[in-house]
């Protein structure tokens, strides 16, 4: 059976792929700065799990791990994300995003991996210019985070065209699911929901963006995995779909009865000072004919499987 090494497996989506993979039979080597509770109970029930504690920004682990492992393939999921996080830290955000992921081929490539996913981000277009994009529309990242993605994304082809390595970008939105954890809508309206409790967001309610269930993400990333013939580097993995927080606020004031929340006019900000430039809807079109790829999750049905959790 296969083996993959997922990075950053012990985080929210590295997670998440870790356990789609064993659920279907393969080994995965989860490399992570530290395990979890989630990777701990798999590897109670799976013995194809292998946990490496590492660091992608120190080589001589990631060598290790290539060294010691037939592996097939790497989901690349080691990261600093999102605009607010790279703000706070953008030294940090180029050395873990890039150099990390340097790291990573650099091993590939003298350990013979040729297949890589990476995971990129919709901050690589910058600020949208029509309300739904396809993998076509220009590449002007305004912050370190988007900067670095696409720093990646180039760095990959350049492996490809050099080494021989395949390195695929799944570009995708704002994942959401049980247990995301960082502080950012819609799982700040949710909690306020569902622990009754009173959130009113000043601002936001014409926000647009496409919100992506964790699960369909990583379905779509093993589907880009898995595909033996891949025309492109690179593929919106998302709903396909964008909502304003007003409609989600709507979905929450629907589902839970009493919610005392609400949002005022306009957009978000990604700090204070700093709005958040256009974005909207990912064009699913190329993943849907190349991969068959199709979310399972609108924005109504993943808030209700948030509030089951």
């Amino acid at each position: 059976m296969p083996r993959y090494l997922v990075t950053g497996g012990a985080g929210f989506l590295g997670a998440g792929v870790v356990t789609a993979l064993l659920a279907r039979g393969d080994d995965v080597v989860a490399f992570d700065i530290q395990s979890s509770p989630q990777l701990s109970a798999l590897a109670e029930k799976h013995a194809g799990l292998r946990f490496v504690a590492g660091d992608v920004c120190e080589w001589p682990g990631l060598a290790a791990i290539m060294r010691e492992n037939v592996i097939d393939g790497v989901v690349h999921c080691a990261a600093i994300v999102g605009v607010p996080n790279a703000l706070q830290s953008p030294l940090a955000t180029m050395r873990v995003n890039v150099e990390g992921s340097l790291n990573v081929m650099e091993a590939m490539r003298l350990f013979g991996v040729k297949r890589m996913v990476h995971i990129s981000t919709e901050e690589t277009y910058g600020a949208f210019t029509a309300d739904c994009i396809d993998e076509s529309h220009p590449q002007q990242p305004i912050m370190a985070y988007g900067v670095s993605k696409l720093a990646v994304e180039h760095l990959g082809r350049s492996y490809a065209l050099r080494y021989g390595l395949e390195c695929l970008n799944v570009r995708t939105c704002w994942v959401y699911g049980p247990d995301l954890p960082r502080p950012r809508v819609p799982k700040t309206l949710i909690d306020a929901a569902v622990e009754g409790r009173p959130l009113h967001l000043q601002r936001g309610a014409d926000f647009l963006v496409d919100h992506t269930h964790v699960s369909d993400v990583v379905a779509g990333i093993l589907l880009v995995l898995d595909h033996r013939d891949h025309q492109f580097d690179a593929y919106h993995i998302a709903s396909g779909v964008a909502v304003t927080l007003a409609d989600i606020v709507a979905v929450l004031e629907d589902l839970v009865p009493g919610a005392d929340i609400s949002v005022g006019p306009g957009t978000i900000e990604f700090a204070p000072g700093l709005p958040v430039w256009r974005k909207g809807a990912l064009a699913i079109d190329r993943a849907r004919d190349c991969l068959g790829y199709e979310p399972k999750f609108d924005v109504r049905r993943g808030i209700e499987d948030c509030l089951r959790q």
